[in-house]
C-alpha cells in the first residue's frame, strides 16, 4: 500500500500535475465561468487547456487549483494518491519515458 510517506506517493504540493493535464468534461450542475471553458468537436464542453496542455485554472507558480472551492465534480471525485492517481501518474511517467527513448533513437 502506498503512504503519503514513500517517496512514490502523489501529494499535490509536490506534484507534476498530470490531473491537471487531464481533459475534464463538465456537467451541467458545475458552475465555471464561460472564460475558462470551451467546447470539443462532439459538442462536450469542457475545462479549457493552455498551450502548455495544463488546465487554464491551475496555478503553475502555486501548483493549485484557481477555482478549488468551486471545482467540477469529476475533479472532486480525483482523490490525490488514490487508485486513479496513481494509474495517471504511472501512465504519465511511462509515457514519458518512452517517449525520452523515441527522442533518444532518433538522434
Amino acid at each position: 500500500m502506498t503512504s503519503p510517506d514513500r517517496p512514490d506517493a502523489a501529494n499535490c504540493s509536490s506534484c507534476e500535475a498530470v490531473c491537471c493535464r487531464l481533459m475534464v468534461v463538465l456537467q451541467p450542475e458545475d458552475a465555471i465561468p464561460d472564460h475558462l471553458t470551451t467546447y470539443t468537436p462532439e459538442g462536450l464542453r469542457v475545462m479549457k487547456r493552455g498551450e502548455d496542455g495544463w488546465c487554464v485554472a491551475l496555478n503553475s507558480v502555486r501548483m493549485n487549483c484557481g477555482i478549488y472551492e468551486t471545482r467540477p465534480n469529476v475533479c472532486r471525485r480525483f482523490v490525490m494518491n488514490g487508485p486513479y492517481c496513481r494509474a495517471i501518474r504511472e501512465d504519465y511517467s511511462r509515457s514519458g519515458a518512452a517517449a525520452h527513448a523515441l527522442h533518444e533513437s532518433n538522434t
